[in-house]
């Protein structure tokens, strides 16, 4: 029993109990505390009252630090006490036996998710490597931009689009808050690596600055990560004191397939997995599924038990489904790999190529085109800006000959008719008098652009000159446009929850205007109709290949099959691992058990529920690798392979006692005690009536 007071006790819990509820707690994180006494008063017949919550809380909390220790003590005899042993073993598919190949990571933020915090509001802190401090986030505050998603950056294509990303908003969070979520990543098969906390701020980049930090110090070259700002966070790294480092370790930024549909073509070229070599069909969007569930803490916090809820998702949600996310993943590969061999002949004779390297040049294209129009060429802008300001000052001489054509008129009348015409004459001559003020600065801007350009003849509408600046102008509306209504869709999703009505009218506006521009350029562009906005139909249309519908899905196609070739090299390598894993894991923690029976059994059996935690999903895993094996077109191993490593998990096993450190005899010893009186189930039921009857007479 723990009890509720270290002085004067008159109330103490059962580790059963304890336990009982820590485990509900993992597997539904709705299930409060207040929840779960009441629960214990309805089964007892007594009255709940609301300090029974709190006892039960501050002993929780005790209980859960008692477990820590225990978990240290057992990683320090197994031994696995290096700073950053976990994460360098998070997942065993990623990162045991590393010799070539690392796969991606994921980061991202969350800020539903409640504070969890590697400083507790008790003091006290949350051991191990997964979360940085606060103090180790705080290194890069001053690389930190003054506003990380400033228009005005010439890198970002997407400047602009972010509005949650805006300084205003990065800058505070709720004064009622100290922290306002979690940054964290994830591995491709979504074991959690790193947590950091985001104190007192929305989602600023010091946060991801830390994390591709710990992790260049953890695993060193060819990491990447997918953000959902990944291009200006690409930018950010690179400006900052990391730069240097990640460019040489080779450290790649990407974006997300679910966010990236939100970002610009060009960016989308830059930073998606489908048009980068080397990734198989890695989506990066590991994150949101853990936040999926994880927001679920939100409705009840408890630090303590929020800080053990990501290690409990890893060693019983992720790592129990790791081979079936490789069979899933397999699967998909090979399928991808089948419909491309049957459809990628076909819609390549339909375009008449016959070399599928093709695409690489067309790839290569669109990029320099997509390039070409993020700044226009200057000389080019000025023949525009003259051209407007020739139509201008035209415009201007139009409103002046009819201002002076009233104003002569109302001077007649005043003169026939006497003074009674007095007032519009005054209203005339002000209007004339304005007109001819526009007018003149209308001609002054003209005459200063002709010196600048060195016009020594005034276009005229016949010119040469003056059409082709006019087509100019044309097509940059139009494009402006097509930018307008491209972006339409994400800043709607901003307001998801307005009606429909609301959103159609933003978008009809939209597309009237480029209805408009689209008219106006020679010769005149294909119109689109609503239903083709609602449709998601909407295709640029142009004489290259990369941009016909068709000529845009084959390329696709093609980049796609070749990621899935890629992604079965990838699960080769990592169902090779995940074998030699559990090979060498159960003879590893095995041989640690026996050594320590003689000398320490109450520690002895920890190790036995350390390696249980896995050791439960063994025969599971073992079949799903043989329905990996079974697949038609698997071309890996499923034998246990060789570790590199030397040490724990490896094949090699312990050579005799580790030393005990000061303190840890005393630990054992109550190890021991404990583990006789959970042998005697009499004495525990008694114990859990008594201080049932205890809480019932509070």
């Amino acid at each position: 029993m723990i009890p509720c007071s270290p002085i004067s006790p008159t109330t103490a819990i059962t580790m059963e109990a304890l336990n009982f509820y820590r485990i509900a707690r993992q597997r539904n994180l709705h299930f409060s505390i207040q929840a779960y006494m009441r629960t214990l008063c309805d089964l007892q017949g007594v009255q709940f009252y609301p300090y029974l919550s709190h006892q039960f809380f501050i002993v929780l909390d005790v209980y859960l630090q008692i477990l820590a220790n225990v978990d240290s003590l057992v990683h320090c005899h197994i031994p696995c006490f290096n700073p950053i042993w976990r994460l360098k073993h998070a997942c065993p598919a990623c990162t045991y036996t590393l010799k070539v190949l690392k796969k991606l990571d994921s980061d991202d933020d969350n800020d539903n998710t409640p504070p969890c915090s590697a400083e507790l509001p008790s003091m006290q802190v949350v051991r191990g490597d997964q979360y940085l401090s606060r103090e180790y986030v705080d290194q890069f505050l001053a690389d930190s931009p003054a506003d990380m998603m400033a228009d005005e950056d010439e890198d970002n294509p997407c400047a602009g689009r972010w509005k949650n990303m805006r300084d205003e908003k990065t800058r505070k969070m709720w004064g009622v808050f100290d922290e306002s979520g979690i940054f964290m990543s994830a591995c491709c098969h979504g074991f959690s690596l790193l947590i950091a906390d985001m104190v007192q701020s929305g989602e600023q980049s010091k946060y991801p600055l830390a994390v591709v930090s710990k992790l260049l110090d953890t695993f060193g070259k060819d990491l990447g990560g997918g953000y959902n700002v990944g291009c200006r966070f690409k930018t950010t790294l690179s400006r900052s004191s990391l730069g240097r480092r990640a460019h040489d370790l080779n450290h790649t930024s990407l974006v997300g397939a679910f966010h990236g549909h939100a970002h610009r073509r060009l960016c989308q070229l830059n930073h998606l997995t489908t048009y980068i070599d080397g990734l198989g069909l890695e989506d990066l969007e590991g994150c949101e599924h853990i936040f999926s569930k994880s927001n679920a803490l939100a409705a009840s916090v408890c630090y303590a038990t929020i800080a053990n809820y990501f290690q409990h998702n890893d060693d019983f949600e992720v790592y129990a489904n790791l081979t079936t996310f490789l069979y899933n993943n397999y699967k998909q590969a090979l399928n991808v790999l089948h419909d491309a061999h049957t459809t990628l002949p076909k819609l390549m004779a339909k375009l008449g190529v016959t070399d599928d390297n093709v695409f690489d040049t067309w790839l290569a294209e669109e990029h320099s085109y997509l390039m070409s129009l993020t700044q226009e060429r200057e000389h080019e802008t000025l023949h525009m800006e003259y051209w407007q300001r020739l139509v201008n000052s035209s415009g201007s001489r139009k409103d002046l000959d009819a201002a002076s054509m009233a104003w002569a008129v109302s001077m007649l009348r005043t003169v026939q008719f006497g003074a009674h015409d007095v007032t519009s004459m005054t209203r005339n001559e002000t209007a004339r008098r304005h007109a001819i003020e526009n007018y003149d600065k209308d001609l002054k801007v003209v005459q200063e652009l002709e010196v600048k350009l060195g016009i020594t003849r005034r276009w005229v509408p016949d010119d040469l000159e003056w059409r082709d600046a006019g087509r100019l102008l044309a097509n940059r509306k139009l494009q402006h446009a097509l930018d307008n209504l491209e972006g339409t869709g994400y800043k709607l999703r901003k307001h998801i929850g307005k009606a429909l009505q609301v959103r159609s009218v933003a978008i009809r506006t939209a597309l009237d205007k480029y209805n408009t521009a689209a008219c106006a350029v020679s010769p005149p562009r294909a119109t689109l109709s609503w239903e083709d906005v609602v449709e998601y139909a909407f295709q640029d249309v142009s004489h290259r290949p990369w941009a016909t519908p068709t000529g845009r899905h084959t390329m696709d196609m093609y980049f796609k099959m070749r990621r899935a070739s890629k992604e079965i090299q990838h699960l080769n390598v990592e169902i090779r691992r995940m074998a030699t894993y559990l090979h060498d894991k159960e003879l590893y923690l095995t041989e640690c058990q026996k050594q320590l029976q003689s000398m320490h059994p109450a520690l002895a059996h920890q190790v036995g529920v350390h390696w249980n935690i896995r050791a439960r999903f063994t025969s599971y895993h073992l079949r799903r690798l043989h329905e990996i094996s079974a697949l038609p077109g698997f071309t890996g191993l499923i034998a246990p392979g060789e570790s590199v490593e030397e040490g724990p998990d490896a094949a090699l096993l312990p050579v005799g006692p580790t030393m005990m450190e000061e303190g840890e005899d005393e630990v054992l010893q109550d190890l021991e005690e404990e583990e006789i009186a959970d042998a005697d189930g009499e004495e525990d039921s008694r114990i859990l009536e008594a201080i049932l009857q205890v809480a019932g007479d509070a």
